[in-house]
């Protein structure tokens, strides 16, 4: 049966930030969809998890499915695995937060929340994600000034309920092969985690959107990790 890589971004930013990634997959003969998650807030009050969901399942083709999540949108591969039922047959973790194994979970952790708070504006919302951030930082991250530029403006802003919203953990969301594909030291205890869980972890060392940056090494990772022939 065929196999489509589903690449899911943090719905703190925008689907370019997997473009580069999908192509070099789809140039090697295989299927790759980057749903889009930057409305997910923007159709009523929490909960928002079930709009990622939707939207996921919304693209995703009836064939098995390679799950592939960046940064926050690690937290909710549990729930969008559940969606997509036994389809799923392989979930990496690409520089994304692990869930627990059950249980619930909080998209941003308690020390990072005054962070937050400070940004939001009276109405609670934040900027976009890139202006939390010094000039320089930014640039580090995303070097092509064109690329920084469109990642830049398809970014949403996020309410700060987002980050403080509970997401439920299905039990037994890991029961297909997990993986870790780790890039930056941000997400080094997260690499961490994944070997103590016995997951497969591959390092490409480099900054927190690396898949922007050498787009043929991370589809050759997500390729050896999840076991889908080359």
């Amino acid at each position: 049966m065929e196999t489509t890589f589903v690449l899911v971004h943090s719905p703190s930013v925008g689907p370019s930030t997997w473009a580069p990634v999908a192509e070099s997959l789809e140039r090697r003969g295989h299927t790759a969809v980057v749903p889009d998650l930057t409305g997910v807030t923007t159709g009523g009050p929490p909960p928002y998890w079930p709009r990622v969901v939707e939207a996921v399942r919304g693209t995703a083709p009836d064939t098995s499915v390679v799950l592939a999540a960046h940064s926050n949108a690690g937290f909710f591969m549990p729930l969008i695995k559940e969606g997509l039922g036994d389809r799923v047959v392989a979930c990496v973790f690409t520089d994304a937060q692990i869930p627990p194994r059950d249980g619930l979970i909080k998209v941003a952790e308690e020390e990072f929340l005054p962070f937050l708070r400070d940004l939001a504006g009276p109405d609670g919302m934040l900027p976009r994600w890139t202006d939390w951030w010094d000039e320089e930082d930014v640039v580090a991250l995303l070097p092509d000034p064109a690329v920084r530029v469109r990642v830049a403006a398809e970014q949403p802003r996020l309410p700060l309920d987002y980050y403080t919203q509970a997401l439920p953990v299905p039990a037994g969301w890991d029961d297909v092969r997990c993986s870790c594909l780790w890039f930056s030291p941000a997400y080094e205890s997260v690499a961490e985690e994944a070997g103590r869980r016995g997951w497969p972890v591959t390092r490409l060392p480099g900054e927190h959107l690396h898949q922007l940056i050498d787009p043929e090494g991370v589809a050759d990772a997500l390729l050896k990790l999840s076991r889908v022939s080359p």
